[in-house]
C-alpha cells in the first residue's frame, strides 16, 4: 500500500495553483484503476504540504469529510488561489479543471505515405 500512497501524493502534489482535479483523474493519472483508493490515501492526510484541497468530486463539489478541517476549510484554501465556485462546495470545473492533459497527448504523424 505505501507505494500505492506514494504515487497518489505525487500526483496530486502536481495540481498547480487555481486548479483542481478529480479522484478520478487522480487515480487515472497515478495508472490506479480505482478512484476510492485516492480518497482513502488522502483521507487520513495529515501534511499540510500536500496540496489534497484541490482535488474534488467529479462534478467539482467538495466532500464533507476533507481531512484539514472540512468543506469549508477546504474552499478557504481554494478561494485565495483563484477558484471560483458555481455552488456554494461545488468548483467552477469548466474554468479550473487540471487533467494534465497537455502532458496526456502527443501528436504523432506517419512517417510515410502508404500507396494509393
Amino acid at each position: 500500500m505505501k507505494g500505492l500512497f506514494v504515487k497518489i501524493r505525487a500526483t496530486v502534489r502536481k495540481i498547480p495553483r487555481g486548479k483542481v482535479s478529480t479522484y478520478g483523474e487522480i487515480a487515472r493519472m497515478a495508472g490506479i484503476s480505482d478512484a476510492r483508493k485516492v480518497g482513502w490515501a488522502l483521507w487520513g492526510n495529515q501534511d499540510p504540504t500536500l496540496p489534497c484541497h484541490r482535488v474534488v468530486m467529479k462534478d467539482g463539489t467538495i466532500p464533507k469529510d476533507y481531512s484539514l478541517g472540512g468543506w469549508q476549510e477546504q474552499k478557504a484554501r481554494l478561494v485565495p488561489e483563484g477558484v471560483t465556485f458555481i455552488k456554494e462546495a461545488q468548483a467552477d470545473m469548466k474554468k479550473h479543471r487540471w487533467n494534465n492533459s497537455e502532458k496526456k497527448f502527443k501528436l504523432s504523424l506517419p512517417t510515410s505515405r502508404e500507396p494509393r
